[in-house]
């Protein structure tokens, strides 16, 4: 492999964001995508004319993606995955997997290479200090899980216990999936059988520690796993082995998630948040909620994948 640097920054998209998240880059129009779950709005940055979009929704959003053939887009709203039209605002529920847990909501997703959509859940954060005031149970912030649903719209619970569904990637190849639980400062990687949707093997990727939580993920084509890293100001790259070959650091304490954009793959795109931030570390981040993109040299990622529906084809 040739050598992996970090370039210049390119822009800032001053998004101001409250809980920027979610980012993944549309090769077809050239353009970037992310959500501010908290502001319950989806935006989309076009880089040829600059323009930034913002689409108010219905409700929070925690992830969304594309999907192949099919203007609408697959979103996991706070309270389940639906099928969502942004001109006509027209909803089509999928699935609502935790309606029976109203302190739950949808955080982090991702579309897996076959085309199948993922998202993992979490006790929200104002309902975690509602709850744990009344019940000493360590079990309160583990009540998130992790779906998947399939090209016919079939939604499979595929892991339990979980405190904060984060870093969900999958590697080039689709031998191995990543995922966090950012409440145990943890990425996990398992064995992934891509045909029968399995995971299998979980062990230890890496940890982070104090008060540096793993956020979202993506995997490079050369394998390598960048995370963006909550409270600890800067983007992480490790290798396939989970050892740390690259530290970038930012402007703000919380950056959130990461993806790979421009015509030819090589930009490092990183969304953060103002959330959780005091007056006046928002003095001295006046940054923070912004939108970053950086040249990467000598590496590239890989296209974003599309939800593809069957029951469609």
């Amino acid at each position: 492999m040739t050598s992996v640097t970090i370039g210049s920054l390119i822009t800032t998209v001053k998004a101001g964001n409250t809980l920027g998240e979610g980012v993944f880059w549309d090769q077809q129009t050239q353009s970037i995508w992310w959500t501010d779950i908290e502001d319950a709005s989806i935006f989309q940055y076009m880089i040829d004319t600059k323009q930034l979009k913002a689409y108010s929704m219905p409700y929070r959003v925690g992830c969304f993606a594309l999907i192949k053939d099919d203007p609408r887009l697959i979103v996991a709203f706070d309270r389940g995955i639906a099928l969502y039209d942004l001109n006509s605002a027209e909803i089509e529920w999928l699935a609502e997997p935790e309606e029976h847990l109203p302190c739950n909501r949808f955080n982090d997703g991702r579309v897996d290479r076959q085309g199948r959509f993922w998202a993992g859940t979490m006790v929200d954060e104002h309902s975690r200090h509602v709850m744990s005031a009344f019940d000493s149970e360590p079990s309160i912030a583990t009540l998130g899980a992790l779906y998947c649903v399939d090209h016919y719209a079939r939604c499979q619970k595929m892991l339990t216990g979980i405190g904060t569904a984060n870093s969900l990637c999958w590697s080039p190849d689709s031998q191995y999936m990543y995922h966090a639980d950012s409440t145990k400062q943890q990425i996990t990687r398992f064995d992934f059988d891509s045909e029968a949707v399995a995971l299998k093997t979980p062990c230890c990727f890496a940890t982070t520690e104090g008060h540096v939580f793993p956020d979202g993920s993506e995997v490079d084509a050369d394998g390598y796993l960048w995370n963006a890293q909550w409270g600890g100001g800067k983007i992480v790259r490790y290798t396939p082995d989970g050892d740390i070959d690259i530290s970038l650091s930012l402007p703000v304490s919380n950056p959130t998630s990461v993806a790979f954009g421009g015509k030819n793959l090589d930009w490092l795109i990183i969304t953060s948040a103002k959330h959780g931030l005091s007056d006046q570390q928002l003095t001295l981040e006046p940054q923070a909620g912004d939108l970053f993109i950086y040249q990467l040299h000598g590496i590239n990622g890989l296209a974003a994948n599309r939800y593809l529906s069957k029951s469609r084809l």
